[in-house]
Formats: C-alpha cells, structure tokens, sequence
C-alpha cells in the first residue's frame, strides 16, 4: 500500500513464485512515492512492514519505504575506477579521515540538516589536509539517533538526513574527481528490534536465528542476523556488492566481527549453542565472512575490505586460500590502547624505560594493520585525544603531536576521528556540531598543521607504507623497545636512499647529545620536528643537515648525534645529492 493506491490494502496484493519470492506489479507507480508491506503474518497479526530492499527511505522518524532508481545517475569517475581496478592497497598510502556527518559540519549551526551530501566543504577539507579516504560512519538508514547509524534498519537506502540517493551518488563521485575515496562502515552483525523492520518479517524469525540463544545481542539489545540461513546470506552479499556497484564506494570497513566469529560472545555459559564440533566458533558466520571478501574481491578489483575485530582470531587478514578471513586489513586495537595509555601518563612514569614500542612491533607483520585513533575513543565519557592527556596545555599538546608522530611513523595504515586534528577540547557529541575554533590559538591550529604535514611525508615516501608487511620494515637505531621515554628506529625495506629514520622523546626534557646508530653514511636533514613553532612548539631539537660519524653504534655501521626535543621528534632523511658511504 502507498501514494500510488490512496494507501488502500488489498488493491496490490502481492504473490509467491516457485522459487519463493514475493512480488507484485503495480501500474502507475512512480519515483518518489511512498509505501509500505501489510503483512498477515503466520500467527494472524497483520503489521505494517518496511521493505528490507528498498532503495529509499523517509527520514525517521517516519519509515516508509520510496521508489527509485538508482541508477539514473551520471556518473562522471571513470578516471578514478580505472585507477583503483589496478590499485594494490597493501602497498599503497591509506590515510583515513573517519566521519560523522551529522555533526562534522563546521557551523555554528545545531540544525543537522546543514551538512547534505551534496555539500563540497568536507571534500575540500579532507583534500587540503592530505587524506586519502573518507570514512563514513554507518548510512544505511536507521531510526535511532543516539546509535549512531550502528543500528541500521533500511540496508539498501541511504539515511534521509543528510539528502537523497542521487546527492549520495553525487557526493562520491565529486570525492572521486577529487582524488579522495570513500570506505563506508558497514553494520551486518546485528539489526534492530522494532517492529516495523526486518523482526519476525513474516510473523516468523525469517531474518534473525530462530533459537533463542542466538537470537538477541546482549550488549546492543538487538538481533543477530542467521548467517546459516542461505537467504539471508544472498541478502548480506548483495547488500556489500549494491553499495559498491551503485554507490561506487572504494571500501567497507566491517564493524563487530568478533561478535560474530564467537558464538559466545558476551555471553555466559548456558546462554549459547556450540557448533558441532563443540566449540565457539560461528562457522557460519565465517563462511559468509569469507564468502563476502571472496566476492568483493572477484567483482570489484581494488576495493578495501576492513575488519573491525577484537580478539585474537589469526589471519583475518590473509587470503581465504591461505585459510584466512580474507579482509585487506585489520584494525589494531591493541596498538590504539597501548599508544593512548602511554602517552596519556605523566612525562615522568614515560622516562622509565618500556616495551610497548617493541611488543607492539613483535606482532606488526602477522596481520596488514590500520592504526586507529577511533570515535569509540573520545565519547562517552572517555574526554577528547587532547583531554585526555596529563599535566598543562602545553605538554597535552606536545604529547598529541608525538601521539599522531608515532602513529605515522609505526607500521600500519592511518585512520584519526574528525576533531582529533584540530584539539577540540570537548568529547564528540554527535548531536552537537564540532568546535572549529582554531583561530587565535597557536596549539590547535599547529596541531592541525602537523596531521597536514605528516600526510604529505607519508602520501609522499614509499619507505613508510610499501613494505610494511615485511618483519625487517623496522630498524631499530637505540635501544630496542625505547630507552629513557625514547623510541629511535628506521622506516624502509630498502635501507639506503629511501630510509626515513623516526626519533620520538617522551620524555619532558629536551636530550642532547643523543647518539643512534645510522644504516648508512652521510648527511641527514630533518624532515620534520613536532616541536616546530608552527606546530605549536618550542623549536627545540635537531635542525638543517647532520653529519653521521665512522664509528658504530647500536649494530649499525654509522652513527649520529641528535638533540631530541621535550614530548617530540624527528624524523630525517637522507640529504638531497649526499654521496652515500655504505658498509
């Protein structure tokens, strides 16, 4: 029933094929009209029902669904598509800028509706800052606000906030002629419970597992989606393979994998169901994991498949031959957690000598990373990057910069929440609008300046993302695991021409005199040093061209003498036109 029957029932009644699909033709219907499934379900109930394929929606909290075409549209990144059917993510820069829309619109405005697709102020930004990618937090369209877009109801249709399907299509391609991609996060671990959507459809668990014990998510109060159902995994692909087809989206970023890799999942004993060989593991869960990224992969080369994933789970990013989940990369949430919680601590608990840096390292070939400093990090209650850094200003700014210096400088690729660049004092609210307010202030603005800065070193030297995989891309220069609060190592496979050297001081006193060892002879030049002015800092530190000395030093065969700057760092290169003394 809809716009095009007066919303009458019973004038377009719907019929079942062979094969067990439910459809109905209804002259007369038009683009943009609304409607809706009344379902008479097993028990009798009759109830008015999205329809879970719908290509449009209306904006909660009205749900009717709306017909359109999507593929209307003119597209015009042709360009671009070629590009990245050759693309080999693995070994290529992949600096993300993860989005809310609804609050990333830089206005004093409260009313969201400011921010539409259309808009080419965030394409503008995200390019003048050197980003490769946009992430979009989830929009599928969902009706609870506070969700975030986490709790999607409408998988086929773009949430109604923020514009129309043709705006979204639109906003992609002017991301692609810009130069930049787009990754969508993508929610299919679990749906909400409201009644109009995809809960007992047809009066009978269709969508979700009928056992009780796999039906309901404790944690989000949802329903779990029964990936043993054949339907519903023909539903799931299609849906990952319509937003890449229709939407020309570059990448997905799976959210909550490890809710369903484990059947026990937040779950006591008694409270789930083994598999058959008596384990946890969700096997068909993993088969449609699979399935998915085998898919994604054959139709549409180049695209970036990334897991959100928790546990411990081995080769989510390897090859499903190889027995793997078959992702392109992984999020290294252990990374995220062991770098805030030593950079958050006083300067003087970082003086004392620690294994983080190298722990981390030990594990930095088994898996293809992304480093995120995430939303789920500054939001509820967890203060902003900058909030949560120890002691004044001064030193909350510094220990950010070396934060964001050490995240560049690590092997893995790079994801930062949309506020952390700029040092917005307060926690993300996503029903508030960001405070853009950098004018005036040397540490916010600088800090805004360095993220530019270290996009452009990465975007710009292979040494920093090409071999990454490889267990000797990390050279240490001091001490392995970091000496005093401070980290020296060499980014590069090839360690000649193309080696940057990274020299982190977490310490709160600037250290000269500092000598590392150095792969090869000649002169350096620093590239960059956070404690730069113009990032907000003192100036202190290394500078110009230095010489490296014929004496070994930390198993290397040259060695250099530094002076580090206080909570910062350098990193150097080898000087334009230096003669190079190898061993």
């Amino acid at each position: 029933m809809g716009d095009f029957n007066q919303w009458h029932a019973g004038r377009n009644n719907m019929v079942r094929d062979e094969k067990g699909i439910w459809s109905v033709s209804v002259p007369g219907a038009q683009s943009g009209d609304r409607y809706k499934f009344l379902i008479k379900g097993a028990s009798g109930i009759t109830t008015e029902k999205i329809d879970p394929y719908a290509f449009r929606t209306e904006a909660p909290p009205h749900m009717a669904s709306i017909v359109h075409d999507p593929t209307t549209y003119d597209w015009r990144d042709q360009i671009w598509l070629e590009k990245r059917e050759g693309l080999d993510p693995v070994h290529s820069p992949l600096s993300i800028y993860e989005v809310h829309l609804g609050s990333w619109a830089p206005c004093t405005s409260t009313d969201h509706s400011v921010f539409k697709f259309r808009s080419a102020d965030l394409i503008d930004y995200v390019k003048s800052m050197g980003f490769t990618h946009i992430e979009l937090l989830p929009i599928a369209e969902y009706p609870f606000g506070p969700s975030w877009g986490y709790q999607p109801l409408n998988l086929f249709s773009p949430t109604a906030r923020y514009g129309n399907p043709d705006e979204l299509q639109a906003f992609v391609d002017q991301c692609h002629q810009a130069g930049i991609g787009v990754i969508l996060d993508w929610v299919v671990a679990h749906f909400p419970a409201d009644k109009f959507g995809l809960t007992l459809y047809d009066g009978t668990p269709l969508y979700e597992n009928e056992d009780e014990r796999m039906r309901y998510h404790p944690d989000w109060g949802t329903l779990i989606f029964d990936f043993s159902s054949p339907t519903v995994g023909d539903f799931l692909i299609e849906n990952a393979l319509f937003w890449f087809s229709h939407y020309h989206i570059d990448g997905m970023r799976v959210d909550a994998v490890s809710s369903m890799l484990y059947l026990d999942y937040s779950r006591a004993s008694g409270e789930w169901v083994p598999n058959r060989r008596g384990t946890n593991v969700n096997d068909h869960a993993v088969n449609l994991i699979r399935r998915l990224n085998t898919e994604v992969h054959a139709r549409i080369p180049g695209a970036i498949m990334i897991a959100e994933e928790s546990s411990l789970w081995p080769g989510v990013s390897r090859s499903v031959e190889q027995g793997g989940l078959g992702f392109d990369f992984k999020w290294n949430l252990g990374w995220m957690h062991e770098a805030l919680n030593y950079v958050s601590s006083t300067a003087e608990h970082r003086e004392k000598p620690t294994d983080m840096f190298s722990d981390v390292l030990s594990y930095a070939s088994s898996e293809n990373w992304v480093l995120p400093i995430s939303h789920d990090e500054v939001v509820h209650g967890k203060r902003s990057l900058v909030g949560k850094m120890s002691e004044d200003r001064w030193r909350q700014f510094a220990s950010v910069r070396a934060l964001y210096l050490m995240m560049y400088a690590f092997p893995g690729k790079k994801l930062s929440f949309m506020g952390n660049e700029t040092g917005t004092p307060m926690e993300w609210d996503f029903d508030s609008n960001l405070d853009w307010s950098t004018a005036g202030d040397p540490f916010r603005a600088g800090l805004q300046t360095l993220i530019k800065d270290l996009n452009e070193v990465y975007r710009t030297h292979p040494a920093m993302y090409a071999n990454e995989e490889h267990p000797d891309s990390v050279t240490w220069l001091h001490h392995e695991g970091g000496d005093w609060g401070t980290v020296c190592f060499a980014r590069g496979h090839d360690l000649l021409s193309e080696a940057l050297i990274f020299c982190i001081n977490f310490g709160a006193e600037c250290k000269t005199d500092w000598e590392i060892g150095a792969p090869v002879g000649g002169a350096y030049e620093v590239l960059l040093n956070s404690d730069a002015h113009y990032y907000g800092g003192c100036d202190a530190g290394s500078g110009g061209l230095i010489e490296t000395d014929d004496m070994q030093a930390f198993g290397q065969p040259y060695s250099l003498t530094l002076t580090l700057p206080p909570i910062g760092g350098l990193i150097l290169r080898i000087a334009e036109g230096c003669q190079l003394r190898s061993s």
